[in-house]
């Protein structure tokens, strides 16, 4: 992509997301698919899938198109670009498989497509399995460079050691580049871990709100959330195993959250609201 294919974007930011090792249950992946619906996002700029995957490990897929003849679909990276309706600002979403190889090369790529765009600011998503009861609500944890993304996001930090994925490769680029990276993870309860986690994604997405201090589309979100909650506590009314298991999670979680960090969650769920109004009434 040249420079002059670039489309004049409004104070961009961007927002990532990759299947594979960071996307538990598929959280990430499908709080980005979510706002490439509500947003009927189009494809900005895509990068050549052969330079960084293993086509044995993440194989093409054949499908039919619209014309009746069947093609071959490459697991191609792809960044799309968004005007949301009643927002002041332009967002580019990256959705891809992690890739096999070249994973700096890969990140330099993306950085340099951001920047050319205009992005300054940089949200990555992921999601991981975790001890915690799907009955309260999902943790979310994540860093950021950035001093005013830290007082919107109010997480608590990572402090995580040990193998990572590509998303905080891709994080750690584009802030040596100059950009504002947050980082944001949701934890999958891992009893329940068959995709889709409603519940997760929805976490996700307001954590991005608060990140970002807009009001994002929530669609059927909540909606779905709700149903897999109770087709969660229905499979946990059938197995007394599970039960007795939950409900020590339920005890060790209530130990742990202090009263003052109950309230603060429902300070930013109101937030959250306030911010959601114009875009959700209009």
């Amino acid at each position: 992509m040249t420079d002059a294919q670039i489309p004049v974007l409004r104070n961009p930011w961007m927002i990532a997301a990759f299947e594979g090792w960071n996307d538990a249950a598929d959280a990430a992946t499908s709080t980005v698919d979510h706002l490439l619906e509500e947003w009927d996002a189009e494809i900005f700029a895509e990068l050549d899938p052969e330079e960084f995957y293993d086509f044995q490990a993440v194989r093409p897929v054949i499908a039919p198109s619209e014309n009746g003849v069947r093609d071959i679909v490459w697991p191609t990276p792809t960044l799309y670009f968004a005007r949301p309706p009643r927002l002041d600002r332009d967002v580019l979403l990256l959705r891809a498989v992690e890739p096999n190889y070249r994973w700096q090369t890969f990140c330099a790529s993306v950085v340099e497509i951001a920047q050319r765009a205009g992005v300054q600011e940089l949200l990555t998503l992921g999601a991981l399995l975790a001890d915690s009861p799907h009955s309260r609500p999902v943790p979310v944890t994540g860093t950021t460079n950035d001093p005013v993304m830290l007082e919107r996001l109010s997480l608590e930090q990572s402090r995580y050691a040990g193998p990572i994925g590509i998303t905080t490769v891709l994080g750690d680029v584009a802030a040596r580049a100059g950009m504002a990276t947050a980082a944001i993870w949701a934890a999958v309860p891992h009893y329940v871990a068959e995709p889709p986690c409603y519940k997760a994604t929805l976490a996700l997405l307001g954590a991005v709100e608060d990140a970002v201090g807009v009001g994002l589309p929530q669609g059927v979100l909540q909606e779905m959330s709700e149903a897999w909650q109770r087709g969660a506590d229905e499979l946990m009314e059938q197995d007394e195993d599970l039960r007795d298991y939950v409900q020590s999670l339920e005890t060790d979680r209530d130990t742990d959250d202090l009263p003052e960090a109950s309230g603060d969650a429902i300070a930013r769920e109101f937030e959250r609201y306030l911010r959601r109004r114009p875009t959700e009434e209009t």
